[in-house]
């Protein structure tokens, strides 16, 4: 009792010492999914800090509230070193093998895919001591897969109430989402944001490498910088909107950063102080599957018409009465999507397209239904992402029940992809948006130089040709292009006498292709030769989207002087 009560102790101190300072931090930071003042989109797929109606990652589920130790992790213990706890500062320092592994490569890999994120390795762990006390002390497979980690029912009832979105596919439970696996996933934020960390093919919130990447990508939404505080303390609580989570996955950070150890997976320190006064996450049920029953998870109670039990209504502990039952979410009044003015979908390769996919959630009478989750998914062959470099964005819908998604990036593909919006905690139809990536154009080609281009029989030309090309007045960069000695302006087909650049062997070329415009739409031609033809010559450069430009050529004999 002794050292439960210190903790707490310490736990309330901590919490008066950071609270101040936390609040007036976000007060000047923008969580992810708020409006971007100075441009007035939306930010990519992270949660607002709207409890209400965005659970974040784990749907608020319980944690683990256990502190580290007093003592520095790199200071070796002593006999009077203990914290009350039971765990000495270079005990509770060591990570499982294989879940420090999961942490340290996943810092790798957002390091190369989102290095402006600046994610610390010793997050991820702080987040997986909280949520899952580092995979139960690391008990995991060769593989990195847990045996299950599960949270409690999503019910509302002292937690976000999420009815199952999943069918039990991930969680077992066809009632409510429950959050899964170390890192402690709800089922709609993993369809979200579900990772292949380990590269065998599979995305499984159960397994650490998947889990650790997974929740790097989350706290690393949009243009997220985690080494500016304002914006980690942000990351932090868009995973689960509490102060105490906060204060306690600081904590942990701060410990981590001192110095941590491998120890063998399966001997990890548990912890056991949960905020929920639970004994922490249990091994799941199976996933369902068709032909299956799930296993029950409700406690003995009434009996239900057909058998069976279910769990006794909750009573309030002032006057006895049974509770009532948690008020319909927004979402759950959502009886469709509608489109809501989404203009055509077109961009060229590399542009930024003008038009942004926009719904309406809409209840069954018609009307707009405000502070509901929509996730936008660009699905397809196609390397186009949303402003933030994500595949994947959640919006919440404004007071009329609109939700736009953010700016559409064109990559190099040329082609058609969809954009697929839904509703996040619902089975209703989305709505698909055909989007298009073009080639990259030019619409002008002029020379750089008005210099004459002249040459003597069997020399060259003393200056090469250069010409810049542009789209609607801006350089057009990454144009194709090609070039070609044609036989007169009304005989574009190539010219077999004349004017010739030389391939790699030195042999006479007259029809260049595969050019292409460098990033300020310059396009410089290889060196000009003369055979022994006298005369003027044409050559014609075309890019696509059809701008043209014909060049002269003089071939003339030398004056005698």
């Amino acid at each position: 009792m002794a050292a439960h009560f210190g903790r707490r102790l310490r736990k309330g101190m901590a919490t008066a010492a950071l609270a101040a300072a936390t609040v007036a931090a976000l007060s000047a930071s923008q969580a992810p999914g708020l409006t971007d003042s100075d441009t007035g989109r939306q930010r990519t797929d992270s949660p607002a800090a709207d409890t209400d109606t965005d659970p974040g990652a784990t749907g608020n589920s319980p944690y683990y509230m256990d502190l580290p130790p007093l003592n520095s992790p790199t200071e070796t213990p002593s006999d009077g070193d203990d914290d009350g706890s039971g765990n000495s500062g270079e005990t509770e320092a060591g990570i499982p093998a294989t879940v420090l592994d999961a942490y340290k490569k996943a810092e790798a890999a957002l390091a190369e895919s989102k290095p402006g994120c600046n994610l610390p390795w010793q997050l991820l762990a702080a987040i997986g001591k909280v949520e899952s006390g580092q995979a139960r002390g690391g008990r995991v497979d060769a593989n990195g897969t847990t045996t299950g980690i599960l949270g409690p029912p999503l019910n509302g009832n002292g937690f976000a109430k999420i009815t199952d979105t999943d069918g039990g596919a991930y969680d077992g439970d066809t009632v409510h989402d429950r959050a899964v696996g170390p890192m402690q996933f709800i089922p709609s934020t993993w369809e979200s944001w579900g990772s292949d960390g380990n590269g065998d093919g599979k995305k499984d919130p159960n397994n650490i490498y998947d889990a650790a990447l997974a929740a790097g990508r989350y706290l690393c939404a949009g243009d997220r910088d985690l080494s500016v505080t304002s914006q980690l303390h942000a990351a932090i609580l868009s995973y689960n909107h509490s102060q105490d989570y906060l204060n306690t996955v600081l904590k942990w950070l701060e410990y981590y950063r001192k110095g941590t150890h491998e120890v063998p997976d399966g001997t990890g320190v548990l912890p056991t102080d949960r905020s929920d006064d639970s004994d922490g996450p249990s091994p799941s049920p199976s996933p369902t599957t068709p032909g299956t029953t799930k296993p029950s998870t409700q406690k003995p109670g009434t009996t239900k018409p057909g058998g069976g039990t279910t769990s006794p209504a909750p009573t309030d502990p002032g006057t006895g009465s049974a509770t009532p039952s948690p008020s319909p979410t927004p979402t759950d009044t959502v009886a469709r999507l509608e489109d809501a003015g989404t203009g055509g979908l077109t961009a060229m390769a590399g542009d930024a397209f003008g038009e942004r996919v926009s719904v309406r959630a809409e209840s069954a009478s018609g009307v707009g239904v405000p502070k509901v989750r929509v996730r936008f998914t660009i699905v397809g062959d196609t390397d186009a992402t949303f402003t933030g470099g994500e595949t994947i964005a959640t919006v919440t819908t404004s007071a009329t029940g609109t939700a736009t998604a953010p700016t559409l990036q064109a990559g190099e593909k040329t082609g058609d992809f969809t954009v697929r919006a839904a509703v996040v905690g619902r089975t209703l139809s989305g709505l698909d948006y055909t989007a298009t990536v073009t080639e990259r154009q030019a619409d002008t080609l002029v020379r750089t130089s008005d210099t004459a281009l002249t040459c003597t029989p069997g020399g060259q030309f003393a200056d090469a040709v250069e010409v810049k090309a542009t789209y609607k007045g801006a350089a057009a960069d990454g144009v194709a292009a090609t070039a070609t000695l044609i036989k007169s302006a009304d005989d574009t087909t190539q010219n077999d006498n004349g004017p010739y650049f030389k391939d790699a062997d030195g042999n006479p070329v007259r029809t260049l292709t595969g050019l292409e415009t460098d990033a300020n739409g310059l396009l410089k031609l290889p060196q000009l030769y003369a055979d022994d033809t006298t005369g003027t010559f044409l050559l014609r450069i075309n890019t696509t989207g059809g701008a043209t430009l014909t060049v002269e050529l003089n071939v003339e004999a030398a004056t005698a002087s």
